[in-house]
């Protein structure tokens, strides 16, 4: 500071002198004279204009100065506190030939301007980092105060990384290209890396070290259980931490205690050590704990939530929790017990009233303020989602009293709607509040962020020994809304949340399959009542490149048709979900492959009613991290074979019978017997999530399948049944079983085979009952819109019998291993498992697995 104030006066006093100096005008510093400024003039600017530094001077030609006075010396001191130049004077160029007016002139040096920044001794994304925290430009002049603070900065940003020692040295040169400009290189020395290696604790005699340790968040030291967590010590997150130290003595008792000092000191270059001695102080209790202000709910009623007794522990942090949230999301606490009733503007105040001894008294004061209600609600960044698909989402709406727990549910309701960035619609700036204690209302404002949902798949892939090629477009986003609209087609009219799909399969004269659907979530636009409609066709043959085999005289042909309506429900909650659906099929095989279905040759034809419930209340589609989904569903034909009154003799003549079960199927051919299928099936599915630790999220998972019949002497349905095991994929779609993936085994290895008379073969897959229970720990690598990568390692068991009286829950065949799952809005969902089956040989063992759009 000193050698700033001596600079200044030095130039104060080079800015005077001048003035005695030119043209023969001599100034008496005893007798200040008064001046008209005639005139003003620059000299030696080259990137500021002369008028530009006039204006910064404040003169005017006209003007009353006095020289030498202390205009002039602010003068000077003013331009020169700009830091655009080196030097700065003030000269009397001439006098009029009155000697009444004086013509000043104004003598800079500029500052040589910047032509380039650079960094040594940083990576590539530290670079990009510090650019962008220094926003240096191109152009710019560097000064004394430029280069101190640019060097704190970087200093700075680099102590956040843990290199507490880090040197930082500007570089200048002269631009031999650009003239009067300079090059300025920032060389950083990082110097090593500081980590904490050990965090001594003194003082505390009541709370254990281990608790004392991991209440420190960012600060932690070498221990073992430290083992996956970062030890670099960041003096910003350090003080900190000592607070979360403190908090780990309030919640155990200790209200007085506190930390009597702290050091920091190097064991060894690069590690630190840390000593904190602390004083605990008296542990306290609760003793009477009353309430004041309180007309909504009673002090009983608040107290439940509260749940804190007299004798109890004085935890204040705990108190502080159920008061005011910031435990868990489904903790239930007195502020959102009122604001769920629209009191946004509710108040309270934790008193002491009387301290005796251990015991704490205290008083809960509450300001409860009138009920909010819902005035504007405001949706910002949907650029190409219609306005209405978010609004029929939420269930916030304007005139309603606030809500915290709905505002809540509506912040999920957008992240899993697919069409926006979940990871931004649920942090801080994905949604705001605007009240107004004058009117007792409140704005809500969500902001959401468009993202990609619409897939285009053109891939390849490998499966049954033979080459797959599959071409598929699905609009997650459609809108048969604006299908007339002009300008609409770019390349499809957007904006409804609708889907239509497309997608063909095929690998020559193979395979081939085509589908197309269509879902509606709205179907009458006020209710959330969805339509959902699709068409299938798949053929295949034995014609087979890789055996050499050009033959179509085995077949399987599927065809079908299927829609559904889906309404959510309001009992037992609104996340409830019930769809009802048709669905048609036909099975034509001929001379097919046995043992894979119950016979070879044949027409089948499946009409079923299915009804599915389905619970979800995940935050998130593509990675959940709390919440659950519950599916359950049943599929029913009509009981053809109860309704039979005929059967067949050794010669095929038919004949009638008093009663379904005077029927014997063993002279019934499969078209005779097969022609209408019959069966119950029944499915269950339900999965939790919970995070961990940050974004550590443990997914467990239990399923359950079960085809039954109607009829024991017609038997179990030749369709649909499940094949067990393997990565769940055969590299092309198929139908007519429910294929259920076990990771560490072989394809469908763990479906057991039945014998049958219909196929020359003698057996066929029989998977009517399976179980399957997995968990799960996944943690992200990249949360983005544009891509969503995370790893994961599983356990996973389960099994498949024939027949519901082998069930046996607990006779599962058990794997683990670990994977990785990739999401591209253009593509879908990639994945890679490694897995180990334990409990068979032949079948398991390690295996790979790959996936595609599936989850496990």
């Amino acid at each position: 500071m000193l050698k700033k104030i001596i600079l200044i006066s030095a130039l104060m006093l080079g800015a005077l002198s001048s003035f005695a100096q030119e043209s023969g005008v001599e100034v008496d510093y005893t007798r200040p004279q008064k001046y008209i400024v005639g005139g003003l003039s620059v000299e030696g600017n080259n990137y500021f204009s002369e008028s530009q530094i006039i204006q910064l001077t404040g003169l005017q030609k006209g003007m009353e100065i006095t020289v030498p006075g202390d205009e002039l010396s602010g003068i000077v001191r003013r331009l020169w506190m700009q830091r655009y130049f080196e030097d700065v004077s003030m000269e009397i160029d001439h006098l009029s030939p009155a000697r009444d007016s004086a013509y000043l002139k104004i003598v800079i040096i500029e500052r040589p301007r910047v032509s380039r920044w650079s960094f040594s001794g940083v990576k590539t994304g530290e670079r990009k980092d510090l650019q962008e925290r220094l926003s240096l430009r191109r152009g710019g002049e560097f000064s004394d105060y430029v280069e101190k603070t640019s060097s704190d900065i970087i200093k700075k940003y680099f102590a956040e990384k843990g290199f507490l020692n880090c040197k930082v040295t500007a570089e200048v040169q002269k631009d031999t290209v650009i003239r009067q400009a300079i090059r300025v290189n920032f060389a950083v020395d990082k110097g090593q890396k500081v980590k904490v290696r050990e965090i001594n604790f003194i003082g505390n005699d009541h709370v254990s070290d281990f608790k004392l340790a991991k209440s420190m968040k960012k600060t932690k030291s070498a221990k073992l259980y430290n083992f996956f967590k970062s030890k670099k010590f960041d003096p910003k997150e350090y003080p900190n931490d000592k607070k979360l130290l403190i908090s780990a003595f309030n919640e155990a008792g200790y209200r007085d205690a506190r930390i009597v000092k702290d050091s920091l000191y190097e064991i060894e270059p690069g590690r630190l050590g840390i000593d904190i001695t602390v004083e605990e102080g008296d542990k306290y209790y609760f003793r009477d704990i009353s309430w004041t202000g309180n007309s909504v709910y009673s002090s009983e009623a608040l107290n439940r939530v509260l749940a804190i007794k007299p004798g109890d522990t004085y935890d204040v942090v705990t108190m502080q929790k159920r008061l005011f949230g910031g435990g868990k999301q489904t903790d239930y606490d007195v502020s959102k017990m009122y604001r769920d009733n629209g009191y946004l503007f509710f108040r309270i105040n934790p008193v002491e009233t009387n301290i005796q001894n251990d015991s704490v008294d205290v008083e809960m004061r509450i300001s409860e303020g009138k009920q909010a209600t819902l005035n504007n609600i405001i949706i910002n960044g949907n650029d190409l989602t219609s306005e209405k698909v978010v609004r029929r989402q939420i269930f916030t709406r304007p005139g309603d009293l606030f809500s915290q727990t709905t505002f809540e549910r509506s912040i999920r309701e957008i992240a899993s709607l697919g069409q926006f960035d979940p990871e931004s619609i649920m942090s801080s700036e994905g949604y705001s509040m605007v009240p107004n204690e004058m009117n007792n209302t409140v704005d809500l404002v969500y902001n959401v962020t468009e993202k990609p949902s619409s897939q285009l798949e053109l891939s390849g892939g490998w499966g049954g020994r033979t080459f797959v090629a599959t071409a598929g477009v699905s609009f997650n986003n459609f809108s048969t809304h604006r299908m007339f609209e002009k300008g609409a087609w770019r390349p499809v009219p957007l904006g409804d949340a609708q889907n239509l799909a497309f997608r063909f399969q095929t690998n020559g004269t193979y395979y081939t399959a085509l589908s197309a659907s269509f879902t509606e979530p709205w179907l009458f636009g006020k209710k959330p009542t969805s339509l959902n409609l699709g068409a299938y066709y798949t053929r295949q043959t034995n014609s087979n490149t890789y055996l050499q085999i050009l033959s179509h005289d085995r077949m399987m042909e599927i065809y079908g048709f299927s829609a559904s309506l889906g309404n959510r429900l309001k009992w037992p909650d609104n996340y409830f979900v019930l769809y009802n659906g048709l669905s048609w099929q036909t099975y034509k095989l001929t001379n097919w492959y046995s043992g894979y279905f119950f016979f070879d040759d044949g027409l089948s034809h499946n009409l079923s009613y299915s009804l599915n419930l389905v619970r979800n209340s995940t935050d998130q589609q593509i990675y959940p991290r709390q919440g659950s989904e519950f599916n359950f569903s049943l599929q029913l034909t009509p009981p053809f074979s109860l309704l039979r009154k005929h059967d067949y003799d050794d010669e095929g003549n038919k004949y009638k019978v008093k009663s379904w079960r005077d029927i014997d199927y063993s002279n019934w051919t499969s078209d005779q017997r097969f022609k209408w299928i019959e069966y119950h099936k029944w499915k269950l599915s339900a999965s939790s999530y919970l995070t961990l630790w940050k974004d550590l999220v443990l997914m467990t998972k239990a399923q359950f399948g079960y085809l039954g019949y109607y009829n024991r002497n017609w038997g179990y349905s030749p369709f649909e049944g499940f094949l067990v095991g393997g990565d769940g994929m055969s590299g092309y779609s198929t139908y007519g079983s429910d294929i259920i993936p076990l990771r560490g085994y072989e394809n469908y290895s763990l479906t057991p085979y039945e014998t049958t008379t219909y196929n020359s073969n003698g057996q066929y897959y029989a998977g009517n009952v399976f179980d399957k229970f997995t968990v799960e720990l996944r943690y992200p690598v990249i949360l983005q819109p544009s891509s969503t990568i995370f790893v994961l390692a599983f356990l996973e068991g389960g099994n498949c019998w024939s027949d519901i009286k082998n069930f046996n829950p607990f006779q599962i065949k058990r794997s683990a291993g670990v994977g990785a799952r990739i999401y591209l809005p253009m593509i879908g969902l990639l994945g890679i498992d490694w897995g180990y089956g334990f409990d068979s040989s032949s079948i398991g063992g390690s295996q790979f697995h790959f996936i595609i759009g599936q989850q496990f």
